[in-house]
């Protein structure tokens, strides 16, 4: 194991240690879907300067076979973790602006500690663009954790299904391609195939879970829905490699991008419900 991905992995258990802490502390139902949203809500943002800008790259030296998704892992370690665990502590404890600028503090002294230790580079990016967004973002979840604290419907409810579903379907989809290399994708987007591979798989999981949304809202028998889930699932894998733009490099790929949608959605059906009932279910 590579000195650098010790790093990678200390910051990723000190963030899963705070998670449980909270949900032991805090309601842990309202907690793990704050943190779902805020998940993807960081996805968001990262889509947009990590990937199509090409902001930063990650180097934790996990992944052997490729640098671009090594650096994805790396980029999780922020993504998946360490960020979204901190604004779901604050908004969930009712934190002050001075656990903000401390929090703001000790992640941009981390990006500065990882610039040091050559794990971690700046393309365009600065570090002073990170203060920034982190004094936008945290203090944004204290405004969002209200609204999980009562029954939502409507458009709320739907923004936040979407919100806690995305992240579960998105990181499912890109882990067996980062570490198993079963499928790639090629747009022409990018020189690297992988970078080409990470772009389409950020358009392709949110498709997918609106997708699952409708699914999920529709009134008809539960084994109807998931049987069409699949089929329409089966339809986009066939498009897409008939097209060119998939390649398949596994027997089981079809399979597992067939089904595990329709598995998600049985978690989605459980959180819409949860949403709708509100704390008190």
């Amino acid at each position: 194991m590579s000195s650098h991905s010790y790093w990678y992995y200390g910051l990723s258990a000190v963030s899963l240690i705070l998670l449980i802490y909270i949900c032991r502390k805090r309601s842990m139902e309202r907690s793990l879907l704050l943190f779902l949203a805020m998940v993807q809500i960081t996805y968001f943002i990262e889509t947009v300067i990590y990937i199509f800008l090409d902001s930063y790259a990650y180097t934790p030296e996990i992944i052997q076979h490729s640098t671009y998704f090594d650096s994805n892992i790396g980029a999780l370690a922020s993504n998946l973790f360490i960020v979204p665990v901190l604004a779901v502590l604050l908004a969930t404890f009712r934190l002050g602006w001075a656990w903000v600028l401390l929090f703001v503090g000790l992640l941009c002294g981390t990006e500065l500690l990882f610039l040091k230790l050559h794990i971690y580079y700046l393309h365009w990016w600065r570090v002073f663009y990170t203060a920034i967004g982190l004094l936008i973002f945290l203090p944004s979840t204290k405004k969002i954790y209200p609204l999980l604290l009562r029954p939502l419907e409507g458009w709320l409810h739907s923004l936040f299904l979407f919100l806690c579903t995305a992240p579960i379907l998105g990181t499912l989809h890109i882990m067996p391609i980062m570490f198993l290399m079963n499928r790639s994708y090629s747009l022409g987007w990018f020189d690297d195939k992988d970078h080409d591979t990470t772009a389409f798989s950020s358009i392709y999981y949110l498709v997918a879970t609106f997708i699952l949304m409708i699914f999920v809202k529709m009134k008809m028998k539960l084994w109807l829905k998931l049987l069409l889930q699949a089929i329409c699932f089966i339809i986009i894998t066939v498009v897409l490699h008939m097209s060119g733009i998939l390649d398949i490099r596994a027997k089981w790929d079809p399979c597992y991008y067939v089904l595990f949608p329709p598995a998600v959605s049985l978690i989605a059906m459980n959180i819409s419900k949860r949403l709708s009932n509100g704390p008190s279910s």
